[in-house]
């Protein structure tokens, strides 16, 4: 308010000009106040302490409070003018740890599911304008597996042709761990892939499972035995893998058509003189497909049929 008092005109309203420097000055005011540093890890262990960061700078502003809410409600608050300067308010998943708690870092201890939700750090400046900065986002506690994911359904051996039917599954969980299924170090074709819902125990906890089905083929056993890998994720915070080496073992008659092209391109003919004489009483034996035991006992008894006649011709 503006007052003229010797020319008698009364008290006038603010001019034009002192408004524009009153909102230069407040506006100036109002970003006086900067946040540097608020962290607020999106991923908390339950069972584990959780640490939340938020450092400053009033810009020249005198700090009035630093509060910490969880989902709307307070649960943190710092007053440097206060006695004492420091207000805790627990519970409904909330421990804070006062002896490790400062202004700029707070402690929670040992989290549980209920402590998740929507984290927000606040400050604000002394009055009169009582200026204000904050910054927030969720941070989820999860519960992780007491183990890595587990195959079943398989087998120690393979035939071409068999049909594989074996199962991924990551027990007690929250969230539910997501599986992937890799074949020979490749991620599975969907249409091999079979998914079950998640199931879910009386204290919340999850087990998910995801199947695999695909028909064996030649292919598989390229590189030798058949890998089958299943991995568990959980957010960023949790990777888990289990993999299991099958052995393949060639069909009946894949061995067959393997035989046969043996003995097709194998043929030979042996000539064995039994009667001592050249070109006359001659022998005639195809080795292919005789066992080795019977081609030694007809070498065998050739040379001593050799020996007689040698032995019949130094007597005569």
């Amino acid at each position: 308010m503006i007052c003229s008092i010797n020319r008698g005109l009364g008290c006038k309203g603010p001019s034009l000009l002192s408004l524009l420097i009153a909102f230069i000055l407040v506006t100036e005011y109002t970003w006086a106040i900067k946040l540097l540093n608020v962290v607020i890890p999106p991923h908390a262990i339950r069972g584990q302490n959780a640490k939340l960061r938020c450092n400053y700078d009033m810009e020249g502003d005198k700090l009035y409070s630093i509060k910490w809410y969880r989902n709307g409600h307070e649960f943190y608050r710092f007053i440097p003018t206060d006695n004492p300067k420091t207000t805790i308010f627990n519970g409904n998943g909330i421990n804070v740890d006062e002896h490790k708690s400062t202004e700029t870092e707070i402690i929670l201890r040992n989290v549980d599911l209920s402590t998740t939700g929507q984290f927000r750090c606040e400050i604000s400046g002394e009055a009169p304008l009582f200026q204000t900065a904050y910054s927030e986002a969720i941070m989820a506690v999860v519960d992780l597996p007491d183990e890595g994911p587990i195959i079943s359904g398989g087998f120690p051996r393979y035939n071409i042709g068999d049909k594989v039917n074996v199962n991924c599954t990551s027990f007690r969980s929250k969230p539910a761990a997501k599986l992937k299924w890799y074949i020979n170090g490749e991620q599975a074709d969907k249409v091999f892939v079979k998914t079950y819902e998640v199931t879910e125990d009386n204290d919340g906890l999850e087990t998910s499972t995801l199947g695999l089905r695909f028909k064996v083929r030649e292919k598989h056993f390229k590189n030798g035995d058949l890998k089958l890998k299943c991995t568990a994720t959980i957010a960023t915070i949790y990777w888990k893998s289990n993999e299991e080496s099958v052995q393949g073992v060639r069909t009946q008659s894949a061995l067959a058509s393997e035989s046969r092209t043996l003995r097709n391109s194998g043929t030979a003919t042996h000539f064995i003189d039994a009667a001592g004489s050249s070109g006359n009483g001659l022998v005639t034996f195809a080795w292919s497909g005789i066992s080795i035991p019977f081609l030694t006992i007809l070498a065998s008894l050739s040379f001593v049929l050799i020996l007689a006649d040698d032995g019949s011709r130094l007597r005569a």
